[in-house]
C-alpha cells in the first residue's frame, strides 16, 4: 500500500467525515486495495466540462465531501471577487442517481455561507440552468450532471455570471483556492432562509426565449406537415421540449415512451448518448412506424442532440455533429442575412477539433468563423471577449449546438426547435435537411470528418495517454497515408510548426494538450486526451471537390478509403 494514499484514506476516518463514508473508507482499507488506490490516489479536477467522476467515498470520486468542499472553495472565491455584494447563485440537477440530494447539499454549502441560493425543485435540463444565471442576475451557477457518462458517474459545472462555463483566470483561481481548504472548513449547516425554491416562472421565460430564437414565423403554416420522433434518453429534455415544439405549433411529435421517464440507471440503452447510434434505435424503429421526418434524441442534461433524418430514398440516415452543426449554421445564416442589412461585424463559433467546413461556410458569407478549444465555454467566451461583434451561432463536432447568446452553452433544446423548423422549411420547398447538406457540400467542398476514441481506465491508463501525446510530439508524423504533413499545431505549447522551414508562429488560444497535424492534401489528424472521461481521441477530417450532386457518392467513397488509410498507419 503507497503510504501516502493510506494517510489520505485515513484522515477520512475523522469526525469530520460521517459515520457512513468512515464505514466505506474502512472498508476499502481492509478489504480492496486496488478501489482504495482509485478512490484517494488524487482529486478529482476540473476537466473540459466541469468535474465529472464516479460516485463513491475519497478524493477522487463524487461525493459529499468532495462536493461540499468545491462548494466551500466557491463561496469564498465569490466572496473576494463581488467584495460587499448580495451574492446570488442558481443550482439544477439533472435525473442522475443521487442528484437531487447533491444538489441539496451544495445548496445547503452555499447557504451556510451567507450566499442567496436558487434551486430547480426538480430536474431541469442543462441550458436552462445557463439561462437561469442570467435571468436571475446571479454571480455563478451549479448543475449537477455528467452529461452522457455511465451511470455511475455524477458531476459538478460551475458557471459564471454571463451564463458561461468557468474560464480563466477564475477557474485556476477557485482551484487554488478549493486546494488550500481542509475538509473540516465546509460548512455544511444549512440557513433555509437563503434557499428558495424555483420552478416555472423561469421555465416559462426560458421557453419564451427558445421559441424566440430558434423558431420562424414564416413556417407557421406549415408545421402541421412535419413528423417528429423525440426520444429524451430517460433525461431532463422531458421537462422542457415538448413544451417547446409545442408553443412552436409542432402537433405530430410523437415520443418513445420506454425512453420518456427520467432514470439515471438508463435502462434501455448500454449508454444514454446521442452520439452513439445504439442509442437511438427505439427511436428509429418508432419513426420508421409513424413515418417521420426527424428524429431527435438527447442527452440526459439536454446539451447535445443527435438527429436523423430521410436521404434522398427516403431512408433515414443518422447525421453527426459536423453535419447537422454546418446546415444549422448555414440555416441560420441566410435567415440573418436575409432579413438584416449585413453589419460586417457578425461571427460564428466552433472548435479546432470540429469541421474546417465551418470556417469555409462562414467566409461565404463575409462573416467570421471563431475558433476555440474543444468545449462551449470557449464559444461562450468569444461572446464576452467581443462585445461588439454579433454572435448568430455555432458549435462543435461533439453534438452540441448554440443558437444566439440567450444561452451561453450548448442548448438542446433550442437546437431540437431549429432542427424541425428546418425540415418544415425545406419540406415546404420539395427539399429536405438531407438535400440541404448536400448542397451544402457541392457549394462548399465535400468535407467527412472521423472520430476514434480509446478507452484507457485508471493509473496505468492515464499513462498510456500520457505516453501517446508525448510520442506524437517527440516523434512527429512526416507523412500519413501518402499525404505530406506540411503543419504541425501543438496547442501545449501554443506554437505552430510550418514543417518546410522550420518556421515556428504563436497560436492566440489559451494552452491545451491538443496536437494537430496538417498534410498538404487539406487532411487533417488532430490527437486531444477528453477532459472528463479515460479516453484519448483523434479527430480526423478530408475533404475533396465535389461538381454536382450526382458526384457525391464516388467523392465520398474516395474520402472513406483516406479516412481509413489514416486510421491504419495511426494503428487504431
Amino acid at each position: 500500500m503507497n503510504p501516502e494514499i493510506n494517510a489520505k484514506a485515513e484522515a477520512w476516518l475523522s469526525p469530520t467525515f460521517d459515520e457512513t463514508t468512515q464505514k466505506e473508507v474502512k472498508k476499502l482499507i481492509e478489504q480492496d486495495s486496488e478501489e482504495l488506490t482509485e478512490s484517494f490516489y488524487k482529486n478529482l479536477e476540473f476537466g473540459t466540462g466541469g468535474m465529472r467522476g464516479i460516485m463513491g467515498v475519497g478524493t477522487n470520486r463524487i461525493n459529499k465531501y468532495t462536493l461540499g468542499k468545491n462548494t466551500q472553495g466557491l463561496s469564498n472565491y465569490l466572496k473576494e471577487a463581488f467584495l460587499g455584494k448580495l451574492l446570488k447563485v442558481a443550482i439544477a440537477y439533472d435525473c442522475r442517481n443521487n442528484s437531487k440530494e447533491l444538489a441539496q447539499v451544495v445548496a445547503d454549502v452555499f447557504s451556510a455561507n451567507d450566499i442567496q441560493v436558487y434551486l430547480f425543485s426538480d430536474l431541469r435540463a442543462t441550458p436552462e440552468l445557463s439561462f437561469a444565471v442570467k435571468h436571475l442576475d446571479c454571480h455563478c451557477g451549479i448543475v449537477l450532471t455528467a452529461s452522457h457518462n455511465p451511470p455511475e458517474y455524477n458531476g459538478y459545472k460551475v458557471y459564471w455570471q454571463d451564463g458561461g462555463q468557468l474560464v480563466p483566470p477564475q477557474d485556476s483561481e477557485i482551484v487554488a483556492e478549493i486546494e488550500r481548504l481542509d475538509y473540516s472548513a465546509v460548512n455544511f449547516d444549512a440557513k433555509k432562509k437563503h434557499i428558495t425554491y424555483i420552478d416555472k416562472d423561469v421555465d416559462k421565460a426560458f421557453i419564451k426565449a427558445s421559441l424566440e430564437n430558434g423558431s420562424f414565423s414564416e413556417l407557421d403554416k406549415h408545421r402541421d406537415d412535419v413528423t417528429i420522433v423525440f426520444t429524451p434518453l430517460h433525461g431532463t429534455s422531458i421537462t422542457i421540449i415538448p413544451d417547446v415544439l409545442e408553443g412552436a405549433g409542432y402537433k405530430n411529435v410523437h415520443i418513445v415512451e420506454e425512453q420518456r421517464k427520467p432514470d439515471g440507471n438508463f435502462p434501455t440503452v448500454k449508454s444514454p448518448n446521442p452520439e452513439e447510434p445504439e442509442a437511438l434505435k427505439m427511436a428509429m424503429d418508432l419513426a420508421e412506424e409513424k413515418n417521420a421526418d426527424i428524429v431527435i434524441g438527447t442527452d440526459p442534461d439536454c446539451d447535445r442532440l443527435g438527429i436523423a433524418v430521410r436521404d434522398n430514398s427516403g431512408k433515414l440516415v443518422l447525421l453527426n455533429g459536423n453535419q447537422t452543426m454546418v446546415v444549422m449554421t448555414d440555416f441560420l445564416l441566410e435567415n440573418y442575412f436575409a432579413n438584416n442589412t449585413a453589419k460586417g461585424n457578425e461571427f460564428v463559433g466552433s472548435t479546432i477539433v470540429s469541421t474546417p467546413m465551418m470556417e469555409t461556410l462562414a467566409k461565404s458569407y463575409d462573416i467570421e468563423c471563431k475558433l476555440g478549444l474543444t468545449g462551449f465555454k470557449w464559444i461562450a467566451k468569444m461572446i464576452v471577449d467581443y462585445p461588439n461583434q454579433k454572435f448568430i451561432g455555432g458549435g462543435e463536432e461533439s453534438f452540441g449546438f448554440m443558437v444566439g447568446d440567450f444561452v451561453r452553452d450548448k442548448d438542446a433544446v433550442t437546437a431540437t426547435l431549429l432542427a424541425c423548423e428546418i425540415v418544415t422549411k425545406a419540406k415546404k420547398e420539395g427539399s429536405s435537411f438531407f438535400k440541404k447538406l448536400q448542397d451544402l457540400y457541392v457549394k462548399h467542398g465535400f468535407f467527412k470528418e472521423d472520430l476514434t476514441s480509446l478507452v484507457k481506465k485508471g493509473i496505468s491508463g492515464a499513462e498510456e495517454i500520457k505516453q501517446t501525446m508525448i510520442d506524437l510530439r517527440e516523434n512527429p508524423l512526416t507523412t500519413i497515408n501518402g499525404e505530406k504533413i506540411v503543419k504541425i499545431d501543438d496547442y501545449a505549447s501554443s506554437k505552430s510548426l510550418k514543417v518546410s522551414t522550420g518556421e515556428s508562429t504563436d497560436i492566440d488560444i489559451p494552452k491545451a494538450n491538443v496536437l494537430i497535424y496538417h498534410t498538404d492534401q487539406g487532411s487533417r489528424i488532430a490527437a486531444r486526451p477528453s477532459g472528463t472521461e479515460p479516453k484519448i481521441k483523434f479527430y480526423i477530417s478530408v475533404n475533396d471537390n465535389a461538381e454536382s450532386l450526382e458526384d457525391l457518392k464516388k467523392v465520398e467513397e474516395k474520402l472513406d478509403a483516406k479516412i481509413a488509410g489514416i486510421l491504419k498507419e495511426l494503428g487504431i
